[in-house]
């Protein structure tokens, strides 16, 4: 069973920026697309980003293009959200997740989820 835990999260200024890294319990992280997904309060599980196994290849939302970069290192089981540009309304529990086969937006065809890590924006 994979095991996925977030960290990174944390208080921040709109304009200023946080790096959430994903650790991987196992080197089956090399083998799977990986996505980032958000949730706020009262709000539903919303698509950030997704990136294939080898990282040639990343897929955003709308609203964090241009702002938010997925990265991942295969070497270090681990999977990053860059993220820069910060709004209030980025607030929000985030939450990486990994899938067999290519990137996707669809959070149902992720198999294995991190517990979550805090993103609070302040104006």
């Amino acid at each position: 069973q994979v095991q996925l835990v977030e960290s990174g999260g944390g208080l921040v200024q709109a304009g200023g920026s946080l790096r959430l890294s994903c650790a991987a319990s196992l080197r089956t992280l090399s083998t799977s697309a990986m996505g980032w997904f958000r949730q706020a309060p009262g709000k539903e599980r919303e698509f950030v980003a997704s990136i294939n196994w080898s990282g040639g290849s990343t897929y955003y939302a709308d609203s964090v293009k241009g702002r938010f970069t997925i990265s991942r290192d295969n070497a270090k089981n681990t999977v990053y959200l860059q993220m820069n540009s910060l709004k209030p309304e980025d607030t929000a529990v985030y939450y990486c997740a990994s899938k067999r086969g290519g990137i996707s937006y669809v959070h149902t065809e992720y198999a294995y989820w991190g517990q979550g890590t805090q993103v609070t924006v302040s104006s």
